[in-house]
């Protein structure tokens, strides 16, 4: 049994990464050729599982880190084309600058911010889940 507030607080963190996806898929979905096995964008039920990108986050515990324990945010380009590694790298920015941009919106109650954290981007801060009433 998961605990109800994570549940929450990843559906709120499911429904930005959404919205990040279709600003995604409308800034740069034309640009590489989508995998063969992919659906286009907007024909499944999730977005996770069609379109050029699938963006979402993984917690880590954080061992080894800078910043500790917080979610790393993960984007997924679903193309056989070469991105290069600036472009890569430009999308993982723009998404983090979108992250940072929407977190006060869907969690306002909460103090979280985006950071560089090596060579990903982590959501961290106020990851507390209170007490199961």
């Amino acid at each position: 049994m998961r605990h109800p507030s994570l549940l929450e607080f990843e559906k709120k963190l499911r429904a930005l990464f959404d919205t990040i996806d279709d600003r995604l898929e409308r800034e740069y979905g034309t640009q590489y050729q989508l995998h063969p096995a992919r659906a286009a964008a907007g024909t499944t039920s999730s977005r996770t599982s069609d379109g050029l990108f699938n963006v979402g986050a993984s917690f880590t515990p954080g061992y080894g880190s800078r910043i500790g324990r917080g979610y790393v945010v993960q984007v997924e380009l679903s193309t056989l084309d070469r991105v290069p590694s600036d472009v890569r790298e430009q999308i993982e920015a723009r998404v983090a600058d979108m992250v940072a941009e929407k977190l006060p919106y869907y969690f306002p109650d909460r103090t979280l911010r985006v950071s560089r954290d090596r060579n990903v981007y982590k959501i961290h801060g106020d990851l507390g889940l209170g007490s199961v009433h």
